[in-house]
């Protein structure tokens, strides 16, 4: 993991700052504008749901190296109330009347990940990650090296490596991120 960004929330503008440390942090890694919005707009969903119902808590970020893949981690932990019921909650069918009622399930929606561990009265940690697609010359250079039936899985790609001269024509063709 590379060095920790760690924010205090306790209002509005903390969260802000979290996003934007986020947003930069993500593009830093070589994600796309796409994701790193993702990725920030969870990170506020999170931190509104730290100052609004827990008072204050901290956001950690960090980039992740795991299994071949490179990502992003967010992990934001409080000392509140915790959650009555975490799994309605993700199932959207338990929300407050203090935000705009995405919060975690909204997170969920926009990062890969998503693990949360609650205990009542002692508080909330929520663990997210993002994963960083292939740019299109990475995956270029990944399948003209040779070998790409072993390097294809890693992708999520299914290949004939018969044809690959094709796969990566196809590719070339693909509107670019």
């Amino acid at each position: 993991m590379s060095e920790e960004i760690r924010v205090t929330v306790a209002a509005d503008a903390d969260t802000v700052v979290a996003r934007q440390k986020g947003r930069e942090l993500a593009l830093r890694l070589g994600f796309t504008r796409t994701d790193a919005t993702f990725i920030a707009t969870a990170i506020s969903e999170i931190g509104r749901n730290i100052w609004t119902h827990a008072g204050e808590g901290e956001i950690v970020l960090c980039g992740l190296s795991e299994d071949g893949r490179e990502g992003i981690i967010v992990i934001a932990r409080d000392k509140g109330p915790g959650i009555a019921d975490v799994d309605a909650v993700m199932r959207d069918q338990l929300s407050s009347d203090k935000g705009l009622g995405m919060g975690l399930w909204g997170a969920r929606k926009l990062m890969d990940e998503v693990t949360i561990v609650s205990e009542r009265g002692k508080g909330t940690t929520v663990t997210m990650k993002k994963w960083r697609g292939f740019a299109f010359d990475e995956v270029r250079q990944l399948l003209g090296e040779g070998g790409a039936e072993q390097r294809a899985p890693r992708l999520g790609l299914r290949i004939d490596v018969s044809n690959v001269a094709e796969a990566l024509e196809q590719l070339e063709d693909t509107p670019r991120r």
